[in-house]
């Protein structure tokens, strides 16, 4: 049995969850929730290094207990301490932990002191008046969770993460290719396309005549596989353990590349494209493209495009948004890809709450090519991260540069994210910003403010000329918090009158800017930066999610700033 590691980092996350509600020793809800993060930024299968004996605790933030966990999960894919919690403590307590305003200790509280076990039940305690009494919270605090509550779906959240899923999306993939008698095995739907959150998996396989069955048998034996919903003769359908329902389609070769395209979607694209054959009196399904009885193309996707009078399309494109109309008149963007990236601009180490040293995140850097990173700490706003005021900042400013005294064939820039404040100054003095390379600006804290007042306090640490990027503009986080009430073409247009170059933060749960507003700023002329907000050597690699999120926003490389060499892209962030 496969064991990913986030699967590992997510049971691990879950205790760490239970053992806070709970009131467990601050310092061991700390240690499980470390290593959730270790073992999901790690890049190499946990699995595979118990397997081979390795001893888990030379990895940074394991011990011998949690080791013994982690060698116990591999082989049994449980945990039985985790089990053990799950019984003592309602599962439904992590649900209310979701929303915003209710941490675990709050979780606790009112748990304990009215019995509130679920959403329902939470709402009807805030409509009697109930919560504002309970010490540590009042008035306003019921009014906020109240408020939080509104925006929170009552029904669970069944979308995935793009990144949670791509494990098992790769393994899967791999494995059927290996059955006997396959030819082509595809991902399609969303996940082909790089949506944000994945619903469910399809897969297309094209295989020999004969081996229709023997691929059905392979396809629900899969290691992951918790339970078969459905199996027949070209479909089955089936759950992993992570709860992602995955979909099997077998297609005849030569409709393969209609299948692929129909399977893909989106749906809006696929109604567009049916109208186009329509008018041009063909017929379009997933067997192919008909004129009359005749199928005139099918088994590619390029030749189905072709058959419509289009250019190909890429997948991260197919969302009926001006993409159709620009394949026929041969203006479809060349898209970036994660080769074109020539620097990271955003990223964290342990000065600050990073978990790998200037120097390694150098190193790491230099490794995969890069040409110059920023190193962008907290400022003092974040104490919880150990956010640098100006005179730790100083004395960083100066390590940074003995470093780059040191190393060859890489540039490291001095850098800070620096906290925008409730009215929309910033978290540090102009006196030290204007001293340091790159300067981003981002929105940690007061993120629920009416849209107006947001969109005024974004524009005036704009207003500042030392911010020259604007980091993670929405502040939103997928499945978990919704994007701020603001004015974002507003703000994309401030941006372009001062010169402001908007980011595009590849952590899993943000890829923000989203990629329609991403499409936005570059019609509007305003350059992006594609940054991983790194917290590790492993998050370097997250560079690939925000790539994606940029191709579905039309970004080419002439759009991005860090695919540009040094000199040129720190010309562009210099403030007009």
């Amino acid at each position: 049995m496969t064991v990913h590691n986030r699967e590992i980092a997510s049971a691990f996350a879950r205790i760490a969850d239970l053992l806070e509600i709970r009131g467990d020793n601050p310092f061991r809800v700390r240690a499980y929730r470390e290593a959730a993060r270790v073992l999901e930024d790690m890049t190499e299968p946990v699995e595979r290094m118990v397997k081979d004996g390795t001893d888990l605790t030379g990895i940074k933030g394991i011990g011998k207990d949690l080791a013994e966990k982690i060698n116990a999960f591999v082989e049994t894919g449980r945990l039985d301490y985790l089990e053990k919690l799950e019984a003592e403590i309602p599962a439904s307590l992590l649900e209310l932990m979701k929303i915003p305003d209710l941490g675990p200790k709050r979780v606790a509280v009112i748990y304990k002191e009215l019995g509130v076990e679920t959403v329902e039940e939470l709402r009807a305690a805030i409509e009697a008046g109930r919560i504002s009494s309970l010490k540590g919270f009042g008035e306003k605090s019921e009014q906020k969770i109240f408020q939080a509550l509104s925006d929170t779906p009552n029904k669970k959240i069944h979308r995935m993460l793009l990144a949670d899923v791509e494990a098992s999306a790769s393994a899967y993939q791999k494995y059927m290719k290996e059955q006997p008698g396959v030819k082509h095995v595809g991902l399609a739907g969303s996940y082909r396309r790089g949506k944000e959150t994945v619903g469910d998996l399809d897969i297309l396989v094209a295989c020999r005549d004969g081996f229709e069955e023997t691929v059905m048998a392979s396809f629900v034996r899969f290691e992951e596989v918790e339970r078969v919903l459905s199996r027949g003769p070209t479909k089955s359908a089936v759950f992993l353990r992570s709860a992602l329902r995955v979909d099997l389609r077998i297609v005849e070769k030569s409709s393969y590349g209609a299948a692929m395209h129909y399977f893909t979607g989106s749906k809006a694209h696929n109604i567009a494209i049916r109208k186009l054959a329509v008018r041009k009196k063909y017929k379009i399904n997933e067997y192919g493209v008909f004129e009359g009885r005749k199928k005139i193309a099918g088994e590619t996707e390029a030749g189905l495009y072709e058959a419509m009078g289009l250019r190909y399309i890429e997948p991260e494109l197919r969302e009926n948004l001006g993409e159709i109309e620009a394949a026929k008149e041969n203006r479809l963007p060349r898209l970036i890809g994660i080769s074109d990236i020539r620097g990271d601009l955003h990223m964290h180490t342990t000065r600050t709450d990073g978990r790998n040293s200037l120097e390694e995140m150098a190193a790491a850097a230099k490794e995969l090519g890069y040409e110059y990173i920023a190193v962008t700490e907290h400022s003092r706003k974040v104490a919880m991260a150990g956010g640098l005021d100006e005179t730790r900042l100083r004395k960083y400013m100066e390590v940074i540069d003995a470093e780059n005294e040191k190393v060859d064939g890489i540039t490291i820039l001095k850098g800070i994210e620096v906290d925008i404040l409730r009215g929309g100054d910033l978290d540090l003095p102009d006196s030290v910003l204007r001293d340091l390379d790159i300067v981003v600006g981002s929105i940690h804290y007061q993120q629920r403010f009416p849209v107006r007042q947001q969109t005024d306090r974004i524009i005036r640490a704009m207003d500042n000329p030392h911010l020259q990027i604007l980091g993670h503009p929405t502040g939103r986080l997928l499945n978990r918090r919704e994007p701020m009430d603001i004015d974002l073409e507003r703000i994309i247009e401030a941006a372009r009158e001062r010169g402001v170059v908007l980011e595009l933060n590849a952590q899993p749960d943000r890829l923000d800017l989203p990629h329609n507003y991403c499409k936005l700023a570059a019609e509007m002329g305003v350059p992006i930066v594609v940054s991983t907000d790194a917290h590790s050597t492993e998050n370097l690699l997250l560079m690939k999610n925000g790539i994606t999120e940029a191709r579905r926003g039309w970004l080419t490389r002439r759009d991005v700033i860090n695919t540009r060499p040094l000199a040129e892209m720190l010309g562009t962030l210099r403030r007009r």
